[in-house]
């Protein structure tokens, strides 16, 4: 069964993400209390997932132990492909939400990690960004379900 693994929010750019139990998210604006929410928020900034299992194999192979919510992402995920969900929506718990693109990685992130090979080991690693189309509350343990 795919679901949420994990998830977490920063209440502003350049700080720690903090791990939570829930996350409230509304309709084309964000995840409430996060660094990105606003109104008539961009649909590449409102939501990102990633593979909790792209970040085991992460730490594996570089035999590290970075904590999953440190890749700077919302929802950490569990048994579901996220690259394959391009162009499709989601059912995230009572979320619906609509796979705007892959979220690869930045600078930004290499530096927070201090490792140098970020960029180049989740390139296609990196998760994906949604745009909210349903307003509600995602918790963690969710079931992840897709839609089209």
């Amino acid at each position: 069964m795919s679901k949420v693994f994990k998830l977490g929010i920063a209440n502003s750019n350049n700080k720690k993400i903090n791990e939570v139990s829930s996350i409230d998210v509304l309709t084309n604006k964000g995840v409430v209390g996060d660094r990105h929410f606003k109104d008539f928020n961009d649909p590449y900034c409102q939501l990102s997932l990633i593979e909790s299992e792209n970040i085991d194999y992460y730490n594996i192979k570089y035999g590290l132990k970075i904590p999953y919510i440190d890749f700077r992402r919302n929802v950490v995920t569990k048994g579901i492909k996220l690259n394959e969900l391009v162009g499709k929506k989601l059912l995230i718990g009572n979320v619906k939400v609509e796979v705007i693109d892959l979220c690869r990685p930045c600078k930004h992130l290499t530096e927070m990690l201090n490792q140098d090979n970020i960029l180049k080991e989740f390139f296609k690693r990196g998760g994906i960004r949604c745009q909210i189309l349903s307003s509600s509350k995602i918790n963690s343990g969710d079931k992840i379900e897709i839609l089209d």
